[in-house]
């Protein structure tokens, strides 16, 4: 099922707004977009979108969850398209302190810790967030 058939399923409207902004994020499925860098792009084929249609829109895929929201401690909110069940699962991303690059670690490797506390704590867990900070092949050159 693509992002639009699941905006419909849920009863939203699909309008230009909104198939630009997730044309966008189809395009760049390997970027850490913000809103405002999301904002940039559409405008580039979308000149009449505003900002804040683009927060909406961001918050309403963020509800049927066609996206993560991603806090990167850089100071904004970036979004990633997540259109499967296996993406669901947070992966693991890698921060460069020096570039700013940002990669990701598609292995996850927690999955026995996760068991281990789901055991000790009678805990359900859902989902993880971890980020490892250190520097990018080009910057520890």
């Amino acid at each position: 099922m693509n992002t639009m058939d699941i905006l419909k399923e849920t009863g939203f409207k699909v309008t230009p707004q909104r198939r630009a902004i997730v044309d966008i994020l189809l395009k760049n499925k390997s970027e850490h977009l913000s809103s405002e860098e999301i904002y940039d792009l559409v405008r580039v084929d979308c000149p009449e979108i505003g900002l804040a249609t683009v927060y909406r829109t961001m918050q309403l895929l963020d509800e049927v969850g066609v996206i993560s929201k991603l806090n990167l401690d850089d100071g904004c909110i970036r979004y990633e398209i997540s259109l499967n069940s296996k993406d669901c699962h947070n992966h693991h991303h890698l921060i460069c302190k020096n570039c700013g690059k940002i990669m990701e670690a598609k292995e996850d490797l927690l999955d026995n810790i996760e068991k281990e506390i789901q055991e000790l704590y009678n805990f359900k867990i859902l989902d993880h967030d971890v980020k490892f900070y250190g520097l990018c092949e080009n910057c520890s050159k």
